[in-house]
């Protein structure tokens, strides 16, 4: 534990969750080894420290650290900057330039955001991983090297191999050992702790008094769901100390500082028991699902019966049928909702049609045309149901697709699929 504790004050990380805590456990342990580190989690929880941990703490320490933001290099050279390339391999090399790999021989290499590499260049990295070996651009003969690979994302890995985004060889090779930072909101006795010495700090840096929050500011910086973490917190903590004059900070004006579309606590959410028929459900979405499956069944027996109707002449004994299946649907509960009534029972005007009658000879009134509307009631097409569901959502959220997406459960590149799809 006492070396836990150094290494937090060492790299300057507040906190004692058990998430974190197990996170900085398994850096310490992996790092006199040489085997390969996937570290997670979402954008802004600190993913950085962890490969310099692994670093300071391994027998590579005295050798180079090289950190690479895969993400923000473009396409077309990411490859000449991490294998380097030979002079006239491309349009400007006009000389021959070493790697971050030749360049770190011996050392630690730690490429953030690893899911945004192109696919090409991770055919390269695989091969970096098994034998050490890469080849510059532009160049024939293999060299060798000699990195400690320590990767980072924010992405779901095993989604994006399914897309086809990622290889999935080269994903199991870089999580030899995966570490996963939890995210802010699920750290709340860190919250306060870091804020109060973010404060501290920006008191320091611009020599004024340090902010501090009240009961009601506290309690909404704790229950705040924090999608930007560790470093939105700074964020708001740096523009409080520069902005506000009043030192005592209370929950009203903490509010002005973060995002409308984000206030929300974190507090779970509870589904009444009763709802849908059988299993539980994690989110509305689901439910929703599950009941227009119930109700497209139910509408199916209804049809049934319907037609029994219309083929025999046995009235008596089809409305018996229809509230046995009323009473199966809908068991003893008094409280029968209106939309279970609008389905549910069938008009008595309509068992009166002869069915004997030609179907020519029989009255074109609209009483008599019930199958017909049975047939369009049917049609609960899932999508349509999926486009309702998809503009509701994206007008609750003013045309924030993020938030949207994030609320319907999906992806923001199948939302956005969809919106292209349904024209929306």
């Amino acid at each position: 534990m006492s070396n836990l504790q150094s290494i937090k004050q060492r790299f300057e990380i507040i906190g004692n969750d058990v998430h974190l805590n197990r996170a900085l456990e398994k850096a310490i342990q992996v790092a006199a080894t040489d085997i390969s580190v996937l570290v997670t989690g979402e954008s802004g929880v600190g993913k950085e420290s962890i490969p310099k941990i692994i670093h300071s703490l391994s027998h590579r320490k005295h050798n180079k650290y090289i950190a690479v933001n895969c993400g923000a290099i473009p396409e077309g050279t990411i490859d000449s900057e991490l294998f380097g390339h030979e002079k006239g391999a491309f349009t400007g090399a006009t000389q021959t330039r070493s790697g971050y790999f030749e360049e770190a021989d011996g050392g630690t290499i730690f490429l953030d955001e690893v899911g945004e590499l192109p696919l090409t260049t991770q055919v390269r990295l695989l091969r970096v991983l098994e034998n050490g070996e890469f080849l510059k651009v532009g160049s024939s003969n293999v060299q060798k090297t000699d990195v400690r690979i320590v990767a980072a994302t924010n992405q779901n890995m095993l989604e994006a191999i399914r897309e086809g985004k990622f290889r999935e060889d080269l994903y199991y090779r870089l999580s030899t050992v995966e570490i996963h930072l939890p995210p802010l909101r699920d750290r709340e006795e860190d919250i306060h702790l870091l804020f109060r010495k973010f404060a501290s700090d920006f008191a320091q840096k611009y020599q004024m008094p340090t902010i501090r929050l009240d009961d009601g500011a506290r309690d909404l910086l704790i229950h705040y769901r924090w999608p930007g973490n560790i470093r939105q917190l700074r964020n708001v903590a740096e523009q409080i100390s520069v902005l506000e004059k009043e030192r005592n900070i209370t929950a009203a004006k903490l509010k002005s500082y973060l995002p409308e579309d984000a206030r929300s606590v974190n507090l779970p959410a509870v589904i009444p028991s009763g709802q849908g028929r059988q299993g539980d459900f994690s989110n509305e979405r689901e439910i929703l699902y599950k009941v227009l499956f119930d109700m497209k069944s139910d509408l199916n027996d209804l049809k049934k019966l319907t037609l029994e109707l219309l083929k025999h002449d046995d009235a008596q004994q089809v409305q018996e049928d229809n509230e046995q299946l009323i009473q199966k649907i809908y068991g003893n509960n008094e409280s029968e909702t209106e939309e279970q009534s609008a389905i549910a029972v069938l008009p008595p005007a309509r068992t009166e049609l002869d069915v004997s009658a030609p179907v020519s000879q029989r009255p074109s009134g609209d009483k008599y045309h019930f199958a017909e509307e049975i047939e369009e009631e049917e049609t609960l097409s899932l999508q349509q149901k999926e486009i309702e569901l998809i503009a509701k959502s994206l007008e609750r959220n003013k045309g924030k697709r993020k938030a949207a997406a994030a609320e319907l459960g999906i992806s923001e590149r199948t939302l956005y699929r969809k919106i292209k799809q349904y024209d929306l």
